[in-house]
């Protein structure tokens, strides 16, 4: 899909007045574990080949060459994840709790849908049905939970300005922008910029205009930089995950919270502007961690994209839309330290479709697991929050809590 410059300036207008990133919340009654869930939508895409990268299976080479990062070891190079898997290093805070045993990453998970369409697929992903439905999975399941304690199931709040498609339904969800969350992120900036840079005209002008607002060349041209060298405040999705873990926290706060975060669909110049994205991700994780304070240890957050992205790389050194991914479980209740899922390979012959990553596991069956397992959803109901195809339930992805 090709982007022009005007479209990019139109996104960058709606961007400033809604943000790439929000979050929503919603209350189930109280049990005595008192368990939470975050789950965290990836919009545009994730490619999960980059993002956990299998460097052990050898048939990735020929596939994105140019696209692979250095082996754990190396300068700059992958963050090792038991001997075949590789953490991109802007995820070191993650890598930090993968080693605590904090973090389960799920590789070749693929929604049960098979559409390449942003718009389709996100539906899909939220609502949880083979169907087109006005409402999402993570709603039905709230209002499927058994009360406890005499208090009514359900109570929403979304902090931003829309509520997404996964919390939508019969439970009430109010709205809620924290100051500073509706601020472009930087990665949107580093996109603009790229699109204009051989421009004559707003080439230099989007250049100099974004030196003048504190961004350095690092930046713009999509590499890692530090906090103390970038020299902004914190991005909308660390200010909003922040808020979040406060929240969740508060003993009569919320206990299910939908972020999201844009910023994945990777078509043109894909290893540095992963950066940005995946970096966030990383800073929302550990602020949710940081401010959920002893609560962490309850918590199970699920972050997942609508697709993956293709195995080779294209024209422009980046990827098309795919199939399989990558999703990610992190929290003190997530049986972590391992990567999850069952690796197809990358054989020609194990292609999906011969151009994407086989897709081995359902992501509504990771989705079911947690909310069975760690939110004590009844069994039974798993029927009404995912209908259509009802998944099995994945087990072993949580402690008891």
């Amino acid at each position: 899909m090709m982007i022009r410059r005007r479209s990019a300036l139109l996104g960058l207008a709606a961007s400033w007045t809604l943000g790439r990133s929000s979050v929503a919340f919603a209350v189930p009654a109280r049990g005595a574990t008192d368990p939470r869930l975050v789950v965290i939508i990836l919009r545009g895409a994730l490619d999960g080949l980059a993002a956990v990268t299998p460097y052990g299976d050898r048939n990735i080479v020929a596939h994105r060459k140019d696209l692979l990062l250095a082996e754990p070891g190396q300068e700059h190079g992958l963050l090792d994840l038991g001997g075949f898997y590789g953490l991109h290093p802007a995820l070191g805070g993650m890598h930090d709790l993968y080693a605590a045993g904090q973090l389960l990453p799920i590789h070749a998970v693929a929604g049960h849908y098979r559409s390449r369409s942003h718009f389709d697929a996100q539906d899909y992903l939220e609502s949880g049905a083979d169907e087109r439905l006005n409402s999402g999975w993570l709603n039905r399941a709230v209002a499927a939970l058994p009360a406890r304690g005499g208090r009514p199931d359900g109570f929403g709040l979304a902090m931003g300005l829309t509520v997404p498609l996964l919390l939508r339904g019969s439970e009430r969800v109010g709205s809620y922008a924290p100051a500073g969350s509706q601020h472009p992120d930087a990665g949107l900036y580093t996109q603009i910029a790229a699109l204009n840079a051989s421009d004559p005209l707003t080439g230099p002008a989007f250049r100099d205009g974004l030196k003048a607002r504190g961004f350095s060349d690092a930046l713009m041209e999509g590499r890692p930089v530090s906090p103390s060298t970038q020299g902004r405040k914190p991005d909308a999705f660390t200010t909003l995950s922040t808020a979040a873990g406060e929240m969740l926290a508060d003993p009569r706060g919320p206990r299910v919270a939908a972020l999201e975060i844009g910023g994945w669909d990777t078509h043109a110049g894909q290893v540095g502007r992963l950066n940005g994205p995946l970096a966030q991700l990383d800073r929302g994780v550990l602020a949710l961690r940081q401010s959920m304070g002893a609560a962490w240890e309850k918590t199970v957050v699920l972050a997942m994209t609508e697709f993956g992205r293709t195995v080779r790389m294209n024209g422009t050194g980046g990827t098309d839309h795919g199939t399989g991914t990558v999703a990610f479980l992190a929290g003190g209740a997530v049986q972590g330290g391992r990567v999850g899922g069952t690796w197809p390979g990358l054989a020609a012959g194990q292609l999906f479709e011969n151009r994407d990553l086989a897709p081995t596991t359902d992501l509504r069956g990771v989705a079911a697991g947690i909310l069975c397992d760690h939110l004590h959803l009844p069994h039974s109901a798993i029927a009404r929050v995912f209908p259509g195809a009802t998944p099995t339930p994945i087990q072993g992805l949580v402690r008891s809590v």
